[in-house]
């Protein structure tokens, strides 16, 4: 199929040609029409246009103007001009700025045809080109992760027998320090490897120079190359957080200590490799030597924000919501002295937390989900404020840990209990639910979406109902006045209580104690 644009400023040309194109190439063209070079060059720049008839005098922008402008968008598209003008200067000057043709006014119908055939013909000849460099692109790529694989085999099985210049030369990383890291990535089934495979690919190729090899089991074993200053550690925080949004799959990521020596390459593998070890079921990273860091340093920032988190996740797990919300308080500050409030590495240490914590609520409530993570990057990339991500933080921790022991316990959420309880004992003086919220340290949305799983009625309606119910026990009892009952229920509206009253349960407080009592009792 050829798209061509016909562009005239007199309509009867534009219909002639119509007419001669479909005519003779009938289900092979789709037609386009312009009056102006405006126009014209307006529907070029929208793309898929391969040839244009173009005339040269036309109001406004003429059409040498627009074929310059056209071969700046699309160097490809054919143009053949369409002039009145038999002039050597114009003809010239169309062909010096890439047309194709020059045909003169009037243009026999044959010479059209053929002039358009010839226009696809070589439209036909620049698509071969461009199939040829995709198909070529595509075979070095196949080569290039052929190589990068048989590299990583031979670094890991056959370490002592092979020489390495020649893959370092053809990488161009020979001479640089380096470290071994393994991705692992559980669950992901046989029909899926491939496209986890290549999304890897691309996390580690849009971060860094690397070398990837191919899966081995449910790993895969990448060699990082380092630049000058670069830090091993922050590399692998922020590729195991640009992984663990893009696939679904535990992932965990074990790196070795820096190397100089590529001879000592299995071993970095080895050290990787071990490092998976430690990593718990629910995904995460680990460095090689942290270990002896830890012991240098003593009680130092590190294994403090280690703890912190340690006791975290394990107050999620627990489905333990009072004791996440302190722990993530603690892990926080944690961040904050040990980062030297660097945003972005307290965003990001938030955020590969924010993923353990969802992976361990999901396994303890399968049924969990947290809407909040969907747009959780725009949030981030548009909070400056610390205390308002210090909240989000704390309000996405207690949520996990409340889902969690729903799953753990089968009970009512532990949340909408502590709502029930200060909604019983406040009635006279109810916040919002954005006031509530804050109190329970959750997120208005969360809770009400709670408050209508939970108890089937939204956080309004809810109150409303609580309050009619204690209204009707004090009319029972008589020692109040109705509109010291109406005060004592939150509503300092006797008309506005009476009128909700009689909705409910289809008669006033009047009636109802009247009823009740036997007796009558104005209002």
């Amino acid at each position: 199929m050829y798209n061509i644009l016909l562009t005239d400023d007199e309509q009867i040309v534009i219909d002639s040609l119509t007419m001669i194109l479909s005519k003779n190439f009938e289900g092979q063209i789709s037609l386009f029409s312009a009056s102006s070079g405006a126009k014209a060059l307006e529907i070029a720049r929208s793309g898929g246009i391969d040839i244009v008839f173009m005339d040269i005098h036309m109001p406004g922008m003429n059409g040498l103007e627009t074929i310059s402008l056209i071969k700046q968008i699309n160097p490809n598209i054919v143009i053949i001009i369409l002039s009145a003008y038999d002039q050597f200067q114009y003809a010239q000057e169309a062909l010096n700025l890439g047309a194709f043709k020059y045909l003169t006014k009037p243009v026999n119908r044959n010479l059209i045809v053929q002039t358009a055939r010839d226009a696809m013909n070589l439209v036909d000849s620049e698509r071969g080109k461009l199939t040829d460099s995709i198909e070529l692109h595509q075979k070095l790529s196949v080569v290039s992760t052929m190589v990068e694989s048989d590299f990583i085999y031979s670094c890991v099985f056959n370490n002592t027998g092979t020489d390495f210049s020649e893959y370092l030369n053809y990488f161009g990383i020979q001479g640089l320090p380096y470290f071994f890291a393994c991705v692992e990535i559980s669950g992901v089934s046989n029909d899926k490897r491939y496209d986890v495979y290549v999304k890897v690919r691309d996390v580690l190729s849009s971060k860094c120079r690397c070398v990837t090899g191919s899966f081995m089991g449910d790993r895969i074993g990448v060699f990082f190359p380092l630049a000058q200053n670069e830090n091993p550690a922050e590399l692998v925080k922020e590729i195991y957080t640009l992984l663990a949004t893009k696939i679904s799959g535990k992932v965990k990521i074990g790196a070795s200590k820096t190397e100089r020596d590529i001879k000592n390459a299995q071993g970095a593998y080895n050290e990787a490799a071990s490092s998976l070890a430690k990593i718990p079921d629910d995904g995460g990273i680990f460095l090689c030597g942290d270990e002896d860091a830890a012991q240098e340093k003593g009680v130092s920032e590190d294994s403090l924000l280690e703890k912190t988190l340690t006791k975290l996740i394990a107050s999620v797990k627990a489905g333990n919501a009072l004791s996440a919300q302190q722990a993530a308080k603690d892990y926080f500050e944690c961040l904050l002295a040990g980062r030297q409030v660097k945003r972005d590495k307290i965003t990001g240490g938030i955020f590969v937390t924010l993923v353990i914590e969802r992976s361990a609520a999901s396994a303890a409530n399968p049924s969990f989900k947290d809407d909040s993570a969907s747009g959780e990057f725009t949030f981030f990339a548009q909070t400056n404020n610390l205390e308002e991500l210090a909240k989000y933080f704390s309000e996405r921790s207690v949520e996990c840990a409340s889902a969690a022991s729903i799953g753990k316990n089968g009970e009512e959420n532990p949340i909408v209990q502590k709502a029930r309880k200060f909604i019983d004992a406040n009635l006279s003086d109810l916040p919002s639910l954005e006031g509530l919220a804050e109190i329970l340290g959750v997120s208005p949305f969360y809770l009400s979406k709670l408050f209508k799983e939970q108890t089937g009625e939204t956080y309004i309606n809810y109150v409303t109902s609580a309050r009619l119910e204690k209204a009707k026990k004090l009319l029972s009892d008589g020692a109040l006045i109705i509109k010291e009952i109406s005060a004592g229920v939150g509503y300092n509206d006797q008309n506005y209580f009476s009128k909700l009253f009689r909705q409910k349960y289809g008669e006033t407080p009047s009636e109802y104690r009247s009823r009740m009592l036997g007796k009558g009792d104005g209002e």
